[in-house]
């Protein structure tokens, strides 16, 4: 006798974690986490979400078909983080795709990962090489074009709307509508303390100014 058991009836586990390091070496998670932070603000606002090393679960009912890109970007969702993602619930597979790839996880990314991501409808698909072990430049993109990848050769992500381009061990993003470069965590930082300090320098002038004017009888609030 044959029984017949359907998915509603039973619970079926997607784990948030498999206990794996986040990226294979220092130099890789601070490119990965760099990343994150920048399309995170970028993004903000929009119905868009980025996650970093958290699983992609692409077939309801299997669990074990999944995969954990380094960054995915996900457009027309709702904004902010998940344990993992689900495509079934979400209603939308990612449309960009970042590996932050290496000599030891070449042919991971290269062919199987690639050959997922197509399948998957993935508009593109970002292979960043921090350490130069084995991509030219350290960058190569792939869009998809007729279902299947192909090159991009001009560095340009059209669902993001930005220009990517190497800097040492960073992937690095600009605007197309603007040109601006999009800052990483410590130089918003640093911007920010440098305003901070023009401010209070404008401040101390202003000051010093009106003590004068007093000092000459004058008024600075009848100007």
């Amino acid at each position: 006798m044959t029984t017949t058991i359907k998915l509603t009836d039973v619970t079926i586990e997607y784990p948030s974690s498999d206990g794996e390091p986040v990226a294979e070496t220092y130099i890789h998670l601070y490119a990965i986490l760099n990343t994150l932070e920048v399309l995170k603000q970028y993004l903000a606002g929009r119905q868009a979400t980025v996650l970093a090393n958290q699983f992609l679960y692409y077939a309801q009912g299997f669990p074990k078909l999944r995969v954990a890109p380094d960054v995915m970007v996900i457009f027309d969702v709702p904004p902010g983080g998940r344990d993992n993602y689900k495509v079934w619930e979400e209603g939308q597979v990612p449309q960009v795709v970042l590996e932050m790839t290496s000599a030891g996880t070449q042919r991971q990314d290269q062919e199987q990962k690639k050959l997922l991501y197509e399948q998957l409808g993935i508009l593109e698909y970002w292979l960043f090489d921090p350490k130069g072990e084995w991509i030219n430049k350290k960058l190569q993109g792939y869009r998809l074009q007729d279902e299947i990848y192909q090159p991009i050769t001009d560095s340009l992500s059209q669902p993001l709307g930005l220009r990517l381009e190497v800097e040492g061990e960073l992937l690095r993003f600009y605007r197309l509508d603007t040109g601006d470069k999009l800052l990483i965590p410590t130089e918003l930082a640093e911007k920010a303390e440098t305003e901070r300090r023009r401010a209070d320098d404008a401040e101390a002038k202003v000051a010093i100014l009106d003590q004068r004017l007093r000092e000459l009888g004058i008024d600075s609030d009848s100007l």
